[in-house]
């Protein structure tokens, strides 16, 4: 361990790290230092100057408090601890020096500017600043620039704090954004005025400390006091990231990440942070029932009674969706055995084991990935499936891992080896180390695509094989929310869809919309938006979408959490557990539940594991079967990042972000 060092600040004596930076060890003492340009996320630039300290015993001037360390503070002349004042009169003058400069060619926009109310210049200017300026020159003027759809820009506002430029290069990966010219012909820029590529960029406005880069959706729709906000869970990938939901009225105006260094740290990706538009349009918003062939209004009465009509007496099979809570899965999977049919979650045809959460889990956390010396890749493009975690793996890269690619080979804005794209690839990888593997800290992480097809099976068993030979840690990166959950309390059947399809007379679908069901069956589907699963519907029953109620979803490495209700969901549309609870009493065999703690309870008691929230539970390794493989190719699983599900695929964002991707690709294509 770290020997500490005793410093004093503001008379206040402290023991730190003495690689902590002075900002961090005030920090550490609880003293406030106002800075612009530093982020704990980042790298320090230390050009803002607002964080200025005086060391005493040090240089006659300031010191950038972000860009120098506890260990090169001098002793006393008897050895005493370093002393470092952050209100002494030198700090104050300089403070109110560096933000006088900051303020001169900053434009008067605060009326009409988004960042109003939740911006750091105003909040800084008040504690730390002047009431006075003697400065009356005309103001600078620069360029906007065009980064795309998502990302609104007032570059006049900008004060070259770096911050937009450091999070694209460092975390997202890309090298669009810089900075040009020197003193006041300094500029943000994109290079060749290109828009950015990544599916992170949203987060560069939450780290604008200005009004330079707002939100281009949300922008003069509402002010932050007028907005409710509610703590609550992403479900657009499997990661499970933590957001903050904003609601005015009934409606969602912005969705922002919380942080949670365990899981996204404080990054979302682009489709969680823009896809709020897409929870107003194609909702479904009052039951139908197919009357001669078309779809017609009808009464809750009437559609919970035509579902248990045609339920009763018949082979049921239960289909869940990717955005589906756990508590509705649960009541679904009781009513359906009552009746003795059969239930599905791996709707993508995914070879996922029942009953071994080691081989659908893993036995790797997310914050592994910091430490790992070593990272394996296998049928998986995280960079779409997992942006978030992609710019982990990124971050764990530039500290010195070595990562490897067994599978199709993209750009993962990272450097790494490209093992092979085949089975045999991945028979001589699970025969022998990964090179020194066996030595260093190693994580392997395969995804969807790997596991989709008749090699599943096979793959995953050679997967735990070469696991157990280097003695790493696993993964399985999930891209549906509701997948490990569905599995954690068996909403699955032996043989996978197909079995619990066969010779089904119903199909009750609980939001599986990226499926096809063929004709013949009777189909009621319970879900939020009139997708692809409501039009094939012969009953449908409006549910609540994932910021309309309160529901618990697990995470790609096993973590349970709670998504809270943050608004109601449209006209007629109910909660999804209540739903059931009302269709169960319609069948003759009403569940034991009246409340959503209840049935928690009896999810909990059947699955302790599942009480534990926020805790990710210890996995006994179960190795599954290496079964012999045919020479097949292990590719991604593809599909349109963009339009992955019924919410994004009702987004006019969505939509956007798709069509410029999509333009992109042909583009690199042809070149």
């Amino acid at each position: 361990m770290t020997d500490l060092r005793t410093i004093i600040i503001d008379e206040k004596e402290v023991a730190v790290d003495p690689a902590m930076t002075l900002l961090q060890a005030c920090e550490v003492a609880g003293i406030e230092v106002p800075r612009f340009c530093y982020h704990e996320r980042l790298s320090i630039a230390g050009n803002c100057r607002m964080c200025l300290v005086e060391v005493v015993g040090g240089p006659p001037k300031p010191t950038a408090s972000c860009a120098m360390q506890v260990r090169d503070l001098r002793p006393g002349p008897e050895g005493q601890p370093p002393v470092v004042k952050t209100k002494s009169p030198m700090v104050k003058k300089a403070r109110e020096g560096v933000m006088e400069f900051m303020l001169i060619n900053h434009p008067l926009d605060c009326p009409i500017c988004d960042q109003g109310g939740e911006c750091d210049l105003q909040d800084q200017a008040i504690a730390y600043g002047i009431d006075a300026s003697r400065y009356h020159e005309k103001k600078r003027v620069v360029d906007d620039l065009d980064l795309g759809p998502l990302i609104s820009t007032c570059m006049t506002r900008c004060i070259s704090c770096t911050r937009c430029v450091r999070f694209t290069s460092e975390v997202a990966g890309i090298s669009q954004m810089g900075q040009t010219g020197r003193g006041e012909d300094a500029e943000i820029v994109s290079y060749l005025n290109q828009t950015l590529n990544s599916n992170l960029q949203g987060n560069i406005i939450d780290l604008c400390p200005v009004g330079a880069l707002t939100s281009k959706p949300y922008a003069f729709t509402a002010r932050p006091w007028e907005l409710k906000k509610t703590e609550s869970i992403d479900v657009m990938d499997g990661l499970g990231a933590n957001i903050r939901v904003d609601t005015k009225g009934r409606e969602v105006m912005r969705i922002l990440p919380l942080n949670h260094d365990g899981v996204n740290e404080e990054w979302i990706s682009d489709k969680t942070r823009f896809v709020w538009d897409g929870l107003r349009r194609q909702r479904l918003d009052q039951p139908y029932v197919r009357v001669d062939g078309a779809l017609k209004p009808a009464t809750w009465a009437e559609a919970l009674s035509a579902a248990a009509t045609a339920m009763k007496g018949k082979k049921v099979a239960a289909l869940a969706g990717d955005l589906a809570p756990v508590e509705a899965m649960f009541a679904l999977k009781a009513i359906v055995e009552a009746l003795g049919g059969s239930v599905e979650c791996r709707v993508d045809n995914a070879n996922l084991p029942m009953g071994n959460r080691s081989g659908y889990v893993g036995t790797a956390r997310i914050e592994d990935i910091d430490t790992a010396q070593m990272i394996q890749l296998i049928g998986t493009n995280p960079r779409d499936e997992s942006p978030v975690l992609n710019a982990r793996i990124r971050k764990a890269w530039i500290n010195g891992a070595t990562v490897g690619l067994l599978g199709e080979a993209v750009d993962l804005t990272y450097d790494y080896t490209h093992v092979g794209s085949d089975t045999d690839a991945l028979t001589d990888l699970a025969a022998k180390d990964i090179g020194a593997a066996k030595d260093m800290n190693t994580v392997v992480i395969v995804g969807m695509g790997a596991l989709i097809g008749p090699s599943g099976p096979a793959v995953l068993g050679h997967v735990m094989k070469l696991v157990e030979n280097t003695k790493s840690k696993f993964m399985v990166l999930h891209d549906a929310a509701s997948r490990v959950g569905g599995l954690d309390i068996g909403f699955a059947t032996e043989g996978g869809m197909s079995t619990a399809l066969d010779g089904a007379e119903v199909v009750y679908n609980l939001g599986a919309d990226e499926i096809d069901i063929a004709q013949g069956p009777f189909v009621i589907y319970q879900g939020s938006h009139g997708d692809r699963g409501a039009h094939r519907a012969d009953v449908i029953l409006p549910g609540a979408a994932y910021t309309e109620e309160n529901g618990l979803f697990v995470n790609t490495e096993g973590r349970p959490q709670l998504a809270a209700r943050a608004g109601f969901a449209p006209g007629e549309a109910k909660e999804n557990w209540a739903i059931l609870r009302a269709l169960s009493a319609e069948l003759g065999a009403t569940l034991p539940w009246d409340t959503l703690t209840a049935l928690r309870e009896a999810i909990v008691a059947a699955h302790p594991h599942l009480g534990a929230i926020d805790a990710v539970a210890q996995n006994d390794w179960q190795a599954e079967k290496a079964h012999n493989m045919r020479k097949a190719t292990i590719s991604n699983k593809g599909g349109d990042f963009y339009l992955s599900n019924p919410i994004a695929r009702a987004s006019t964002v969505m939509a956007e972000l798709s069509s410029l991707a999509a333009a992109r690709n042909t583009k690199m294509a042809a070149e």
